[in-house]
């Protein structure tokens, strides 16, 4: 049965009903590293993509799969690949398609680690970002060229909170054959970027649909709605060496329109090894039960937080897409059910007294974190964000005195009450 709504593929997407030899309902943890061979055809026929099926858990595991197949569902795509963090997800999107001398085109608007990944360590891989400011959509096709093999960004970016054009860029995109990739990770349930013209969705497992800070993943999601089909993307149509030749576009054709997830399946995480681990996998699944009706919580306690600070006499400005007017709230109106539970604001006392603020928290937690159920504080220029210039944190929506602020699910009077005896410290 294709179920239409999140709260339901939340529970019950995918193809888990049962386990068939225990009858267990909850996904069983397949803790192990290898599975037997049914015969030597068999294996050949998995090592050969003749038949799909499970080989090595560095490549698939059934508890994974599980996990896979919902969030697949739960984005409206028709296949997806768990590894073993969101910056892993990030890097294998990128790398699935470039090799040394292209470049990709991404949206300044970028939590620090990702920009970081494209500034620095892609370039040592040969491969060009350019960074585009994403106020002007045109921006994007403007960078462009022959060896652009994709776009990149953030649906609601960390932390400048400018919710991106997605329909606006990928329409762009797709007139010159380039795919949009769009990290999904602050806007779980709020936004479905493949629904909007995006061709790969991405999120760190981690936060929002983890959503208690115990485990480390990320997954990517393949929409199934690009045509990959071009000399644009030779990593997808040329002959692979690493895997007898296969030309992906045409190896897994009867399978459906999944060449990209498939090769970065086969190839990256096989050869480069970043699985996500099949206990972290049952761990996303529980926390990926309860995701809608977190975040319905998560968004009107972070509505009613920036509307408060927007209104303290201690605070210059609040960043909420909830307070956002003209073109800004514009774009934030593709988030459907409320506009995420970060936020960010400048005391007018500035960075000095944003850092007291921090230390003087009680029930907020100082963390690298997001997308926890606890409330959480951070002051990236000096954090996540402190590894990139002045200029590249001005870009990203860093100030020297600008405060994190992941609102979790606690009551709304707790949380405003430990704001306030903060602000007043």
């Amino acid at each position: 049965m294709a179920y239409q709504h999140p709260e339901t593929i939340a529970l019950h997407g995918g193809s888990h009903r049962a386990d068939p030899t225990t009858g267990s309902v909850a996904v069983p943890i397949h803790q192990t590293t290898a599975f037997q061979f049914q015969d030597t055809g068999h294996a050949a026929r998995l090592f050969g993509l003749a038949e799909m099926g499970t080989i090595y858990t560095r490549i698939m595991n059934p508890t994974c799969d599980a996990l896979e197949t919902r969030i697949a569902q739960l984005e409206g795509g028709v296949a997806a690949l768990a590894v073993g963090s969101g910056q892993a997800a990030t890097a294998f999107c990128v790398m699935n398609l470039c090799q040394a001398g292209d470049n990709i085109v991404s949206s300044t608007d970028l939590y620090g680690g990702t920009w970081n990944l494209f500034a620095n360590t892609m370039k040592q891989f040969g491969v060009e970002v350019r960074f585009v400011d994403p106020v002007d959509p045109d921006n994007f096709t403007r960078a462009t060229d022959a060896r652009t093999r994709c776009w990149y960004a953030e649906t609601l970016p960390n932390p400048k909170l400018q919710v991106f054009p997605i329909a606006e860029v990928a329409a762009l995109g797709r007139k010159l054959g380039v795919p949009l990739i769009m990290d999904n990770t602050a806007a779980p349930v709020l936004c479905k970027p493949l629904g909007l013209g995006a061709a790969v969705v991405m999120h760190s497992t981690t936060k929002w649909i983890g959503g208690h800070g115990t485990s480390i993943g990320g997954i990517v999601v393949d929409g199934g709605n690009f045509d990959w089909e071009s000399d644009r993307f030779p990593t997808l149509n040329q002959p692979d060496p690493s895997y007898h030749g296969a030309v992906w576009t045409q190896a897994v054709k009867a399978m459906g329109p999944v060449a990209y997830i498939i090769r970065m399946r086969t190839c990256l995480l096989r050869d480069l090894g970043a699985p996500m681990a099949p206990f972290n996998a049952f761990m996303f699944l529980q926390g990926l039960e309860t995701l809608p009706l977190r975040m319905e919580r998560h968004c009107a306690n972070a509505n009613k937080v920036a509307a408060h600070l927007a209104a303290h006499a201690k605070v210059a400005h609040v960043n909420h897409p909830s307070l956002f007017t003209g073109e800004a709230a514009r774009r934030a109106s593709i988030l459907k059910g409320g506009f995420g539970s970060l936020l960010g604001f400048e005391l007018k006392a500035g960075a000095e007294a944003g850092k007291k603020f921090i230390e003087a928290l009680k029930m907020f937690y100082h963390v690298a974190n997001i997308g926890d159920a606890r409330s959480l504080a951070i002051h990236p220029a000096t954090t996540t964000h402190s590894q990139l210039s002045v200029d590249e944190q001005a870009m990203s929506g860093v100030t020297p005195g600008y405060v994190r602020l992941s609102i979790g699910i606690e009551h709304i009077d707790d949380i405003i009450a430990d704001l306030d005896q903060a602000l007043a410290a």
